[in-house]
C-alpha cells in the first residue's frame, strides 16, 4: 500500500499485506509453544520437526516468525533451503551456500564430510546446533530426504549435528509414511499442525491486525463478522477478501469499511436473460 493509503485511514502498514512486520503476526498459543520448543530445545539437541497444514492455515507465517526469532538468538547459523525439488547434486550445492562450504557436487563424499565437520565445529564453539529451514519440504524427492536423514546425525545416531524444520502440506505427510522414509518420520520430535481456524480464531487475528496496524475501528463489527462467516477457516482468504476490501473503500474515500462495501464487491453478477429473438413470420 502506497502512503496517501495508509494516510487516508491513518495505518502504519497494510494489515493485510503479506509482508507485515514481525509484531504484527497473528501469533496463536500453539504457535507460540512450538517457537518456544524450538528455541529452548531442539537448537540445543537437534533433530527435525514438522509444520504440517492445508494452504492458507498458517505454515509460512510459523516459518517466518520461527526464523525471526532464531535469528536474534547470537552464535546461531540458520539456513533456509529455497529450492526443495532439487536432486542430490543440486542439493548439496545450496547446502554449501547456506553454510559456507566449498563442495564439489561429483564427490558427494567429500561434501558430505566437509559439512558434518563444518557442524560439528559449530557445535563445539556455541553449544548449539545450526537450523536448516525447509518450506514445501513435500516437493523434496526421497533420496534427499534420506540425504539429509544421514547427513544430520553421527556416532551412531547418538548425536545429531542439526536442526531440521520442514514444513508442507498432507502430501509431505503421506511422504514420510513410505517405507523408506519411515526412518526419518521416527525422528520427527515435535510437531505443528496448522488446521482451519474457527469464527471466532479468524476474527481474533482480523481484530490483532486491525489493531497492530494502528485503526482497531477500521472495519465495522457486522462486516468483521461477516468476513470470518465467508473465509472457509483460511486465513489466507480472510486476508484477500479484506485486502479487496481495503482497496474498494480507498478508491471511494469511504471512512470506514462496512457490509455495504462488502455486497458491493463480493456480490455475484446478476442474471442477464437473453433477449428473445423475433419469431419470423
Amino acid at each position: 500500500m502506497n502512503h496517501p493509503l495508509l494516510a487516508l485511514y491513518g495505518l502504519k502498514w497494510n494489515p493485510f499485506s503479506p509482508e507485515l512486520p514481525l509484531e504484527a503476526l497473528f501469533v496463536t498459543p500453539k504457535l507460540e509453544n512450538f517457537c518456544w520448543r524450538i528455541e529452548q530445545a531442539l537448537v540445543r539437541e537437534g533433530g527435525f520437526a514438522l509444520i504440517q497444514g492445508d494452504p492458507g492455515t498458517g505454515k509460512s507465517v510459523a516459518l517466518r516468525l520461527l526464523a525471526e526469532r532464531l535469528a536474534r538468538l547470537s552464535d546461531l547459523t540458520v539456513g533456509v533451503l529455497t529450492h526443495p525439488q532439487s536432486n542430490l547434486a543440486d542439493f548439496y550445492r545450496e547446502l554449501g551456500d547456506l553454510f559456507a562450504v566449498s563442495l564439489k557436487p561429483h564427490n558427494r563424499w567429500g561434501g558430505f564430510k566437509t559439512l558434518r565437520e563444518r557442524w560439528f565445529a559449530h557445535l563445539e564453539s556455541t553449544r548449539l546446533r545450526p537450523v536448516l529451514l525447509i518450506d514445501e519440504a513435500q516437493e523434496m524427492n526421497t533420496a534427499t530426504l534420506s540425504e539429509l536423514r544421514l547427513l544430520a546425525s553421527a556416532r551412531f545416531d547418538s548425536q545429531t549435528l542439526l536442526c531440521v524444520i520442514l514444513a508442507g502440506d498432507a502430501r509431505l505427510a503421506e511422504k514420510l509414511q513410505r517405507e523408506e522414509l519411515l526412518p526419518l518420520n521416527s525422528r520427527i520430535r515435535t510437531r505443528l499442525l496448522t488446521e482451519y481456524a474457527s469464527r471466532d480464531e479468524l476474527l481474533a487475528c482480523l481484530d490483532h491486525l486491525l489493531a497492530s496496524a494502528g485503526h482497531a475501528s477500521l472495519m465495522t463489527a457486522p462486516l468483521r463478522q461477516t468476513l470470518c462467516e465467508h473465509a472457509a477457516g483460511n486465513y489466507r482468504v480472510l486476508t484477500t477478501m479484506a485486502a479487496e476490501l481495503l482497496s474498494a473503500a480507498a478508491q471511494q474515500e469511504k471512512p470506514q469499511l462496512d457490509e455495504k462495501l462488502y455486497f458491493e464487491v463480493f456480490a455475484p453478477p446478476g442474471k442477464t436473460h437473453p433477449k428473445r429473438l423475433p419469431t419470423a413470420r
